[in-house]
């Protein structure tokens, strides 16, 4: 029987068949050819939308535009860099950030938010966080000078993409195992399928879910752990990614190049990711074990503190970091007090200094937060009668001072999860972390690290080394290993990015380094300010409140190499700037020195 490909009308409906033969019939929606079904389909030219979105004298060299294609809404994000137009998706794939309103790069936009970095030729992701990538869009100048842009109804409207995944291949018995289930685990796991590793890919979770955003834990103690799970079970059983949930690695053997995890399973492995995070410090305090006492690490610590929460409740929480303000800021309407214990006078002054610290301070005040400075809790009280005689009722301070509480909160920094290779060859500090080159290789073969645990080299900081608990920087640490890992040698080059948001406001911050003075522009009263740190004639760091993109485009001033001075402030403050405030000028005109 012969075989030829046609195309059909059916009900006036364009369908497509590959193969079929002359003989054929009608059933329903379908046309049946020899067992072959055909479904009903628009013909291609229907998937996709052209038109025209501006003129090429409309958008100027390194300028963002963000216009609108076709009649129903879509939207695309219009680029021109170096005399090349590139048009790519307008949002970020974290928190969707209007990319339009960020930071500019060499070939790179960065999302003001969170730092998330994009392609602007590809839309692929190249700084976190964050998983998917950007739809890229086809673009052509005719002669007339009419921009047209061409893209799919589908990309245009879901505004994200994950890159290609390759298949696990079955003759292929390399093992990859991770040992993490946070964001370096989760973007290790699906980079390696990306980077067209075929082999067998093993992620060992402590913590009995799938890898999810981890900092919503102590900012939003409601939290809807299926939105916030980075990837559906799903996604890694179809690119035969295998999680062992509830599972902690408990040994390493490098010679044998074994795992032994706390279900008594031991796993070959062929490269091992360590990236097994921290694990909140406990305070050694009399009647620390006493029930609605809390740390704040996972998901079911703030859904139990979420679940006791009421107008009734008095919360008291320790420590002046960002755990504990997040949590303050977030219960102080929903109970009767929340009073802040610290040895400290001003909180966050570590990271943002005095001034902007107790600036803080004054905010938190105004909504109703109580401090107790420079004085720790000594004990824990239990509550006296009630049904439930253990939980803790009342704390004493260390001096002598009983305060009613009803939940407390311990945010008292972190420890890391490393004990269990303790006893290998590994490099390791006294404090547990694990020192890793610019390749985040260890001093083992084939042994990588990343995430809270890595002390690792810091690009745009003089690659001075360190351990930083940031989230972003995690991503970013997974995807290196895995380009690692495949052969593909990849240096660290990620700028350390962070943020918070008490009360509504956001402040972002980018940069390390301690500081020796803090120049302030902009209006601390109104949470206005961009901040300059600096240390020997260098800004080091840069945090701010109701400035974006300035902490973004600062990140990108670092990425590509260059350095910002006190001479070069001196001359123009916001000479630097690509990607500048609105109404910079008059907005942030106002400047402070103060120390650090």
């Amino acid at each position: 029987m012969t075989e030829e490909c046609q195309n059909y009308s059916l009900e006036g409906k364009f369908i497509s068949a590959v193969s079929v033969t002359k003989s054929k019939k009608i059933l329903g929606s379908h046309i049946i050819v020899q067992n072959v079904v055909a479904v009903v389909s628009k013909p291609e030219k229907y998937d996709y939308i052209e038109d025209v979105v501006c003129k090429e004298t409309d958008i100027k060299e390194n300028e963002m535009k963000l216009l609108s294609l076709g009649q129903n809404g879509g939207k695309v994000l219009l680029i021109k860099q170096k005399g090349e137009l590139h048009a790519i998706g307008t949002k970020c794939t974290h928190y969707g950030a209007l990319l339009h309103t960020g930071a500019l790069g060499d070939g790179r936009v960065r999302c003001p938010w969170h730092g998330a970095c994009f392609n602007i030729k590809t839309g692929d992701i190249e700084d976190y966080p964050g998983l998917d990538s950007l739809p890229c869009f086809q673009v052509n100048v005719d002669d007339t000078g009419l921009v047209h842009v061409k893209a799919r109804r589908k990309d245009l409207d879901l505004n994200r993409r994950t890159k290609k995944m390759h298949e696990k291949d079955a003759n292929n018995d390399t093992t990859t195992l991770i040992v993490g289930g946070g964001p370096a685990a989760a973007t290790c796991a699906e980079s390696l399928r990306q980077e067209a590793f075929t082999g067998n890919i093993i992620m060992v979770c402590k913590e009995n879910a799938l890898p999810y955003d981890r900092v919503k834990v102590s900012k939003t103690f409601d939290i809807d752990f299926e939105k916030a799970v980075l990837r559906p079970a799903s996604f890694y059983k179809e690119h035969n990614i295998e999680i062992k949930l509830g599972t902690e690695a408990t040994g390493l053997n490098t010679i044998d190049k074994v795992v032994q995890l706390s279900n008594n399973e031991k796993l070959k492995y062929n490269n091992l990711f360590i990236c097994t995070g921290s694990a909140p410090r406990m305070p050694d305090i009399p009647g620390v074990d006493l029930s609605n006492i809390h740390v704040l690490r996972d998901y079911t610590d703030c859904h139990a503190i979420s679940s006791k929460l009421s107008q009734d409740k008095h919360i008291m929480i320790l420590g002046l970091g960002f755990i504990g303000m997040e949590a303050a800021a977030f219960c102080v309407d929903k109970c009767a007090s929340v009073t802040i214990v610290g040895r400290g006078t001003i909180p966050l002054q570590s990271v943002f200094g005095t001034d902007i610290g107790n600036r803080i301070k004054h905010l938190f005040e105004e909504k109703g937060v109580k401090f107790i400075f420079e004085r720790n809790i000594a004990q824990f009280i239990a509550k006296e009668g009630g049904k439930q005689p253990q939980s803790v009722g009342s704390v004493v301070l260390t001096d002598g001072e009983h305060h009613p509480a009803d939940i407390v909160i311990i945010g008292i920094g972190s420890r890391f999860y490393t004990d269990w290779i303790k006893d290998s060859p590994i490099q390791m500090l006294d404090d547990g972390s694990i020192v890793v080159d610019k390749y985040l290789k260890t001093n083992v073969e084939n042994i990588y690290a990343g995430g809270d645990i890595a002390y690792a080299p810091l690009f745009g900081s003089d690659n001075i080394l360190a351990a930083i608990g940031h989230y972003s920087l995690a991503h970013y640490h997974g995807k290196i290993a895995a380009l690692n890992i495949c052969g593909k040698n990849t240096v660290l080059n990620s700028i350390p990015f962070f943020w918070t948001t008490l009360f509504g406001k956001s402040y972002r911050y980018v940069g390390y380094g301690k500081a020796e003075k803090i120049r302030i522009y902009g209006s601390l009263e109104n949470l206005e300010f961009f901040a300059y740190y600096m240390k020997d004639d260098k800004v080091i760091a840069m945090s701010s409140v109701g400035a974006d993109p300035v902490v973004a485009d600062f990140a990108n001033f670092l990425y590509e190499g260059m350095t910002l001075t006190e001479t070069d402030i001196n001359k123009d403050a916001f000479g630097w700037m690509r990607n500048k405030p609105k109404d910079l000028q008059n907005r942030f005109q106002n400047e402070s020195i103060v120390s650090a």
